[in-house]
This record gives structure tokens, sequence and C-alpha cells, in this order.
């Protein structure tokens, strides 16, 4: 039987065709580049918060990584609803994320009746980047060593002893009120525009204690302006050794761990979220970003998505309860 030649050409032809209904021209083609142009890291909150800090920690080992400049930004306001939603409207290209924290994505669904974002619906998770406690601190002039000096001051005198938060929803809103709720006592609660101004006040005289971050804390407890008396979690704290947990200062209940962690707008490609979740968990293990974040009292962490969007929804929760228990308020 007589079988027509076919040409070289043609048989390549046969085989690329075989290969694209196979899919392995797809698996085989690379993935575009990324990034390619300036990223921007969106923080919701102003400069000089715990937050904005590590953030711009990890935006310059990501500029390294990429070669590319990776610019963080402070869009903050409304208790961070503001910058989140922001980044919630924006194009799902990998070229705008946002660090969002536990008052963004863990307080503010139950804060705020008409909250301007979806926290799970609007974005897609990509890991989370630091876990860090919370210190109680007084201004050193107050003639308070302890938690139980607080707290008998405050029954003494109530409504005498006031704090200062970086805004409604914030960490040290919330870890206010909660302590108050257990300890019983009134605690006038004075909120700023972020919490830089909220220190440069405590640091100053005109507010009385804060529960925030140790980032910005630090060079404020080495000079004396500011004391400490307790950190918000279970264990204490190896930076601050001789500090003891609010929970063994006698309020067994009382757990605050702050986080913040990198999200990107719902709708962003899975294949870039992966390597986003792969390029940050690097960075966060690379040994001079442990290094700085030690300092700080910042536990780095790099997680999976899903595992950090079952995080962010077992948060809501759990601050939907204290929200309801304390009666939290948008003063």
């Amino acid at each position: 039987m007589h079988r027509p030649n076919r040409s070289p050409v043609f048989g390549t032809a046969l085989m690329f065709a075989a290969a694209i209904a196979s899919g392995e021209v797809a698996a085989q083609s690379p993935a575009p580049a990324y990034p390619t142009k300036p990223v921007r890291l969106t923080v919701p909150f102003p400069p000089g918060s715990s937050t904005d800090i590590i953030s711009r920690i990890l935006a310059q080992k990501l500029t390294d990584f990429w070669r590319q400049q990776v610019v963080v930004e402070n869009r903050a306001g409304g208790g961070g609803n503001i910058g989140v939603e922001l980044v919630a409207k924006a194009l799902p290209d990998g070229y705008t994320l946002l660090i969002g924290h536990i008052g963004t994505h863990g307080v503010n669904p139950s804060l705020y009746t008409k909250l301007p974002y979806d926290p799970i619906g609007d974005f897609a998770p990509v890991t989370q980047t630091a876990s860090l406690p919370l210190v109680l601190v007084v201004h050193g002039s107050l003639p308070l060593q302890t938690v139980a000096q607080l707290v008998a001051l405050a029954k003494t005198k109530p409504g005498l002893v006031n704090y200062a938060s970086g805004g409604n929803g914030s960490a040290a809103h919330l870890a206010v009120e909660y302590f108050k709720l257990l300890a019983k006592v009134d605690i006038v609660h004075i909120p700023y525009k972020g919490t830089g101004p909220a220190l440069a006040d405590l640091v100053g005289g005109q507010v009385s204690l804060t529960i925030t971050g140790m980032p910005p804390l630090v060079p404020h407890l080495n000079s004396g302006r500011l004391r400490g008396l307790a950190v918000t979690t279970i264990e204490r704290v190896p930076e601050l050794p001789s500090l003891p947990t609010i929970a063994e200062s006698g309020y067994p209940e009382y757990e605050i761990n702050s986080w913040q962690g990198m999200f990107a707008p719902r709708g962003t490609p899975g294949a870039l979220i992966v390597r986003l979740n792969r390029d940050i968990a690097s960075a966060l293990k690379s040994a001079d970003v442990r290094e700085r974040f030690s300092v700080l009292g910042a536990q780095p962490v790099g997680n999976s998505p899903e595992q950090f969007e079952k995080h962010v929804k077992a948060e809501i929760a759990k601050w939907a309860r204290v929200v309801r228990d304390t009666h939290m308020s948008l003063d």
C-alpha cells in the first residue's frame, strides 16, 4: 500500500498539535515575569506604628529579592479602613498589596456596622508575616511598677487614668478595653490618628498609658521615658524577660497575640499568589530579617495562604465575642 511522504515540517506540526492536546505546551510555557515595575505595599496606618516599621523591613528585603522597588504607602484613616478599601478596589495584578493586621481583619468586622470592605471576600490572603506581643506601658513619671498597682489606682480614682490608642479598632483600643473588662476598671479612651501621634503624647506625659506593639516602644523603654508593666502574650517575651504577662498578673484569661499579614485583591491569579507566598516566606526566613524582627520582639511567620485564611476567619470569630462583651464603641 502506498503511503504518502510527509515532510519534517508536517511531522513537527503533528507533534505540536499533540502536545497542545496533552497540555504539555502550557506546562512548559514560562510564567509571566513578575515584577516588571515597582510594587506598591499599602500600610493602612501612619508612619511609626508597629505595622509600618515591620512592613518597611520586609519591603526592603523584597526590593533586594525582586530587583524592583517595593514602595510603602501609608494610607491612614478610619481605623485602617481607608487604606484597606483602596486595596480591595485595586487591580488584581500583584502590583498593589496590603499589610492588614488584627484590627483591619480581626476586630473591624465587628466594630464597624458599615465596613467598606469584606475582609474575606475582597482579598486573597498571601501569608501571615509576623506575630508580635503587645506591651502595657505607662509614662515614666507615674509611680506604678505592677499591673496590680495600676488597677488599684484606677479603682481608687475612676476616670482619672486614661489611655492613648492609634484610633478606634486599633490594637491598643482592643487590648485596653479587654483589660478593662477583666479588671473591672474605668480607664478613659483617647483615640489618635495613628500610633505615632498617640505615643508622642504618651511620651510627653499628656496621657497615662497604652498597650501597643514593641517596635515603636523600644527606644522609649530604653530611655526610661516609658515603663513596661506587662506583656499580652501567654508566655513572657525573651526580649523583655523581666516583664510578667498580664495573665500571670492576675488575669489568666487575658491573651492577645497581635499579628499582621500580606493580602492581595481578590481575583489575583493563583499562580501569582503562590509566587508571592514563596518569595515572602523566603524573605522572612533570611537571617537579617529574623535578626531585625527579633530586636523588635516580632516573630516571623510565613505560613500558607490556606493557613492564613483560616487564621483570619478564627480571629474574626474570636474578636466578635470580645467586641460584644466589652461594648466597644466608635467614640
